[in-house]
This record gives structure tokens, sequence and C-alpha cells, in this order.
């Protein structure tokens, strides 16, 4: 059974850094496409940002600039690092992988709070 399990969440200042990470298990097949989406509370979930195994990212616009994403094929990881967070960035983060361009998983989600 596939699972994907981040960490790194917590509670941070407004300016400050977090760095999020997501480890796959229940399988040794390299997700052809990893990232992160979010959902802050009363609204729909959002991307974040995600990269192909060949290392193509994708950002949402907002966040170019603050946020960056790398991944370990190697060990199906990925992380999520986040930089002069704003309050507005408040939301749970979850990890997102693709296997064979079809099948979908995600996280169970961690929360980040940023305090202004």
């Amino acid at each position: 059974q596939v699972q994907l399990v981040e960490s790194g969440g917590g509670l941070v200042q407004a300016g400050g850094s977090l760095r999020l990470s997501c480890v796959a298990s229940g399988t040794t097949i390299r997700f052809d496409r990893m990232g992160w989406y979010r959902q802050a509370p009363g609204k729909q979930r959002e991307l974040v940002a995600t990269i192909t195994n060949g290392g193509i990212t994708n950002y949402a616009d907002s966040l170019k600039g603050r946020f960056t994403i790398s991944r370990d094929n190697a060990e199906n990881m990925v992380y999520l690092q986040m930089n002069s967070l704003k309050a507005e960035d408040t939301a749970v983060y979850y990890c997102y992988g693709r296997l064979y361009y079809t099948r979908e998983y995600w996280g169970q989600g961690t929360q980040v709070t940023v305090s202004s």
C-alpha cells in the first residue's frame, strides 16, 4: 500500500521559515510527479508546487521566490522550503505523488500556522 507521510509543519512567526518533508512508502517505483498542495480554512485545496522526476518544477505564481520545491528520487522524497512566511500561508499542507501518470496519492496533511 502506497503511503505519503509529511513532516515539518508547525507554528512560526511571520517572516520565518519552515521546511516540509514527505516520504513515500509501499513502492520502490519512482513517482513521475510529486508536489505540495495546501488548504486554508474555508478555502479549496490549491497548488503550491510540483516537481517531475526529471526536476521540472511548477509553482503557484503567488509563491514564486519564497517557496522552493526539491526531491530525492532515490528515496522517493519531496521537500518544500518555505521562506518569508506570511499569515496567509497558514494552511494544511498536503504531499502529492503520482505513479504511472495516472495513480494519485495524498498524504494526511501537516499543519502550518504563521502568526502575525
